[in-house]
C-alpha cells in the first residue's frame, strides 16, 4: 500500500465516515475500469482469442456486466458517476454515488472475480497478448488499492483477505472486538457475545442496530449467572466488581440505568411507544457503554471477554 507524505506528517486520521461519497465512488469506478482494461476479470469472465484455441486475451465486459447486474440489484451498467440535474433553462452534471451497501457489494464481487493478468506470447495477427493469471496476487493488489481508498477518505471499512468487507469499530473498542473468541465460562453467553460482535462490525446499519438488541440480551444473561434470583445475582456481581461501597454504588446506578435504557428504547422490546435508535453514532455510544460494564463485571468475576 502506498503511503503519502501527509500520512507521515499528520499521522493516522479517524476512520469514522460510513457513507461512500461520489469522490470515493469515482475512485472505485476508475479502479474497476482499469482492471477491465488490463484483462484482470478474464480469469472468471474470459474474452477468448478468435483463433478458437481457448486462450484468454482479456475481459468479456458484457458477461461481467450481466453477472454484476444480476447479483447486485440497484446497480446500473455502465457504472455511473454523474447524473444530470435539469432546471428550467439548462442542465448540468452532478457527482453521484450509489447506496453505500451497493458499492461494498460490488467491491466484494470484484475481489472474488479477479486475477493478476500476465502477458504471454504476442499474437501478431490480432495484435494482442495471450494471458495467464495469478489469482492470489491479483486479489492482494486489489485489496491494497481498495483499503487505501477507504483509509485516505476516513471510511470505517476494511476489505479482508476473506473477501468480506468489515466495518471498523470505534478506536476505543477496536482492540477488544478484534478477537472472535469469548471465554466467559458460560457457552451460551459466549455465543451471544460473538453474535453481537459480528453484527456490530457489519457495514449494514440495520444489522448493526441488531447488535444492540443482542448485547442487551447478553446483559440480561450476565445478570443471572451468579444466582437464579436475578436481584441476588446482580448484588453478587457488584460485590465481586468492587469491594469499595462508593464505587459499587456507582456501578449499581449504571447497571440500573442501562437496564432502563434497554427497556425504554426499541432495543429489547417492540412496543409502539418505544424510541428507535437509528443514528450510527448513538448505536456506537450505547454499545460501548454497555460493553464496558459487561467487560468489567466479567473480568472481576474471574472470566474474560
Amino acid at each position: 500500500m502506498t503511503f503519502y507524505f501527509s500520512d507521515s506528517e499528520n499521522g493516522p486520521r479517524p476512520r469514522t465516515e460510513e457513507i461512500i461519497s461520489p469522490a470515493v465512488w469515482g475512485g472505485v469506478v476508475a479502479l474497476i475500469q482499469s482492471l477491465i482494461s488490463s484483462g484482470a476479470f478474464g480469469i472468471k469472465f474470459p474474452l477468448n482469442c478468435p483463433d478458437g484455441n481457448g486462450v484468454v486475451v482479456g475481459t468479456d465486459e458484457n458477461s461481467l456486466s450481466l453477472a454484476i447486474i444480476a447479483e447486485i440489484p440497484g446497480l446500473h451498467w455502465p457504472l455511473v458517476t454523474t447524473v444530470p440535474i435539469q432546471d428550467s433553462y439548462s442542465s448540468e452534471l452532478q457527482p453521484y454515488a450509489p447506496d453505500t451497501l451497493i458499492v461494498l457489494d460490488l467491491i466484494q464481487f470484484c475481489y472474488g472475480s479477479i486475477g493478476q493478468p500476465n502477458q504471454g506470447s504476442f499474437h501478431q495477427y490480432f495484435a494482442h497478448y495471450h494471458l495467464t493469471f495469478n489469482q492470489e496476487e491479483g486479489k492482494k493488489e486489489f485489496l491494497s488499492n481498495v483499503n487505501r481508498i477507504f483509509s485516505r477518505n476516513h471510511l470505517a471499512y476494511e476489505l479482508l483477505s476473506s473477501g468480506q468487507v468489515k466495518r471498523l469499530a470505534p478506536a476505543i473498542l477496536r482492540e477488544s472486538l478484534s478477537s472472535n473468541i469469548f471465554r466467559t465460562g458460560d457457552s451460551t453467553l459466549d455465543k451471544m457475545l460473538e453474535d453481537s460482535r459480528v453484527k456490530f462490525l457489519n457495514p449494514n446499519p440495520t444489522i448493526r442496530r441488531e447488535s444492540l438488541e443482542r448485547l442487551w440480551d447478553c446483559w440480561e444473561r450476565l445478570k443471572s449467572l451468579e444466582n437464579p434470583n436475578k436481584k441476588v445475582s446482580v448484588d453478587l456481581l457488584l460485590e465481586k466488581a468492587s469491594p469499595d461501597s462508593s464505587f459499587r454504588s456507582v456501578l449499581n446506578t449504571e447497571a440500573q440505568s442501562l437496564t432502563e435504557i434497554g427497556n425504554s428504547f426499541h432495543i429489547r422490546h417492540s412496543e409502539v411507544a418505544q424510541i428507535a435508535v437509528t443514528d450510527s453514532v448513538h448505536i456506537d455510544y450505547l454499545f460501548h457503554r454497555l460493553y464496558c460494564i459487561i467487560q468489567l463485571l466479567l473480568v472481576k468475576r474471574g472470566t474474560t471477554l
